[in-house]
């Protein structure tokens, strides 16, 4: 297979432009220089190839361009990756439409908290059929709303992510934790780097 359009680069004036107030609002703690925009190869839920674009931070851009290649060549089925921003930044719509993306300057649902998105430090895949779901006061709560028939993990069907499937075993080749294996909360569609290796990396590369 051809994999010459998966590539790296600082991010571009035009996606840039298009990121302000949205995936990079105001208050992002992120600086540009910090983040690394990629083109990949995946196969489409129809089987054919599309070109798709993501942000990620830099200390795990190689680590992320690999393990698209790696699901690219073994015709792993990824339906969207597209920019977050195309959504307005709007996680929820993005999930309801089984986008996959990586960057986004937010905070953990329910929480004061920055998620791995915001530091560009995480990535979701086939986010409909792996939802989020967590506890809230007792009550529970699944992230997209529309995913409640893809929360019972007991059962088998078609894009759902689990220690057996190829996703996770790329990404935990990588040295990303699965949100899937969490005790308070379960985030199936979630990859993301612990905290050690964060600092270890950032360490290294400064």
């Amino acid at each position: 297979m051809n994999t010459q359009p998966f590539t790296i680069s600082p991010i571009p004036d035009d996606i840039f432009a298009k990121m302000q107030g949205k995936s990079f609002k105001d208050n992002c703690t992120v600086p540009r220089e910090d983040l690394r925009y990629l083109k990949v190869l995946h196969v489409g839920f129809d089987g054919k190839t599309h070109i798709g674009e993501l942000v990620v931070n830099r200390l795990i851009a190689d680590d992320v361009l690999d393990i698209f290649k790696q699901l690219y060549e073994a015709g792993y089925e990824i339906e969207k990756i597209r920019l977050i921003d195309e959504y307005d930044a709007d996680d929820e719509k993005s999930m309801r439409d089984n986008n996959s993306s990586a960057f986004n300057f937010r905070y953990i649902s329910y929480s004061t908290k920055l998620s791995k998105h915001a530091l560009g430090l995480a990535v979701d895949i086939n986010t409909l059929y792996n939802p989020y779901v967590k506890y809230v006061d007792g009550r529970r709560n699944v992230e997209p709303a529309n995913a409640e028939k893809y929360t019972d993990r007991s059962i088998e069907f078609p894009h759902k992510i689990d220690h057996d499937d190829l996703c996770y075993k790329v990404f935990a080749e990588h040295g990303f934790e699965w949100g899937g294996d969490w005790e308070h909360a379960k985030d199936y569609q979630h990859f993301e780097m612990p905290d050690e290796w964060i600092e270890k990396s950032s360490c290294r590369k400064m």
